[in-house]
Parts: C-alpha cells; sequence; structure tokens
C-alpha cells in the first residue's frame, strides 16, 4: 500500500493538490504515520477558484497551510464512520460539516470517491476546495 501522498500522485488528477501541499510545507507531515483523513480536491476543484486564487494562496504558505489543514481530519476515518457525526474537527480547528444522507458531501463539497485506503490514513476525493468558515 502507499501513502496518502505516493496515491494523490499515482492517481494524476491531485497535481494541484500535491503542489500547495509542498508549497505550504505540510509534505512532511502528510508522510508522516498519521493517520489522517484527507478530504482531497481534485485539480478541477482548484480550477474553479475564481483566477488568480491559487496563485495568491501559493505565495501565502500561512494562509494555504490553514486553508489545506481544512481539508484534513485526525484519524483514519471512512465514510461509514464520518456520518455518524454531523461536523467533525479539522486540523485547522474549524468544524467540517457533514451531510449525513445522500449524497455524501462535506461542507459544500460532494464526495466523488470514498474511502480509498492508504498506510497512513483515508483519502475522500471531493469535487470542490472547502473553506473555513
Amino acid at each position: 500500500m502507499a501513502t496518502i501522498l505516493e496515491t494523490a500522485a499515482g492517481a494524476g488528477c491531485f497535481n494541484t493538490l500535491l503542489a500547495a501541499v509542498e508549497a505550504a510545507g505540510l509534505r512532511e507531515a502528510l508522510e508522516g504515520p498519521g493517520p489522517f483523513t484527507v478530504l482531497a480536491p481534485v485539480d478541477d476543484a482548484f480550477a474553479a477558484l475564481p483566477p488568480g486564487t491559487v496563485q495568491t494562496l501559493v505565495d501565502n504558505p500561512p494562509q494555504l497551510a490553514r486553508i489545506l489543514k481544512f481539508h484534513v481530519i485526525a484519524g483514519a476515518h471512512r465514510r461509514d464512520e464520518l456520518v455518524e457525526q454531523a461536523e467533525w474537527s479539522s486540523l485547522e480547528g474549524a468544524p467540517i460539516p457533514i451531510r449525513r444522507a445522500e449524497p455524501f458531501e462535506v461542507k459544500n463539497a460532494t464526495v466523488v470517491s470514498a474511502d480509498v485506503i492508504c498506510d497512513n490514513g483515508v483519502v475522500h476525493v471531493i469535487d470542490r476546495v472547502i473553506l473555513p468558515g
């Protein structure tokens, strides 16, 4: 099995996320033993942000790190466990609301692929970048 970041790299649809993790200085943390639950936006999710947003975030690593940490929950949580609670605390500190009915959603994003099991956690692929607040 592969780590979360190795799995993301192999998928080919998380290039922006991987570049953002690098720019924010979070690679080492996400390569660690975890476990983590990562809500991973696909490249199209980043592309859907207003023009210039990604570059602005890359130019501001602390803000970028804050947003990326909002996509991570401590522990390895599969879909069936996530939907047992209405919200979960992100590593950023803000709560992430979970839709407990179909479709499976986290905040304002739909989970397009759940329960991708990795050596150091679980990945849930989402169709939008989620923001705290």
